[in-house]
């Protein structure tokens, strides 16, 4: 398959220096990359800002905002089998970038953020035959959110973790491929769960075919 996977954290610029951002380590996209790869698949790899080393045999495209990931998705998506979206993608960015470096006064400042561009729920508009894999990172009823927005932004697959997960190798996360039923990995590296992600990836196209 010709799989497309987003890893890392966006970053939104204030100015050409200061940006707003998250923990995203990148370790759960590349994780998944260089599962796919070991499972024989086309990899497209749409990165934000990481300090890793790309998997031998991926095709690399780096980007930095949100709205940089979503015009590599929108460009790649005709030719994927599969879209993984495992970025960490900010949901706001400010409105006004000041394009020079701004000064330090004494008086406060407020930026004005306005929402980005929802990569997932533009996938799941546009599909056609493509399968989805959705993340979603919750810390208050963990199920019921995730299934929501499995339901709302037309994915296939919804995989689920916690806070906690936030940068370590070692993470807890819970898959649901429709109906009730979630498959869980509780405290096992990423790599590991990720081979098992690709697996039931595989799985569920072959029953869906």
């Amino acid at each position: 398959m010709n799989i497309l996977v987003t890893a890392g954290g966006t970053r939104e610029h204030i100015d050409p220096v200061r940006y707003i951002s998250n923990a995203s380590s990148g370790n759960m996209g590349y994780s998944i990359a260089r599962a796919a790869i070991q499972r024989g698949h086309n990899v497209n790899l749409v990165s934000a800002n990481v300090s890793l080393t790309p998997p031998a045999g991926c095709r690399l495209t780096k980007v930095i905002s949100a709205q940089d990931m979503f015009e590599a998705v929108k460009e790649n998506f005709s030719e994927c089998d599969c879209l993984i979206m495992a970025a960490a993608v900010a949901d706001y960015t400010p409105a006004e970038p000041s394009p020079l470096k701004l000064k330090k006064s004494e008086d406060d400042m407020n930026i004005h953020l306005k929402p980005t561009v929802d990569i997932l729920g533009w996938a799941g508009q546009n599909k056609t035959s493509q399968t989805l894999v959705g993340f979603a990172l919750e810390d208050t009823d963990m199920f019921v959110r995730a299934l929501e927005k499995k339901s709302r932004k037309a994915v296939d697959i919804i995989a689920v973790n916690s806070t906690e997960s936030i940068a370590e190798k070692i993470s807890t996360l819970h898959v649901n491929t429709g109906g009730d039923e979630w498959i869980s990995f509780q405290q096992t590296d990423k790599l590991q769960i990720a081979q098992a992600l690709i697996e039931i990836v595989e799985l569920y196209i072959e029953d869906n075919l």
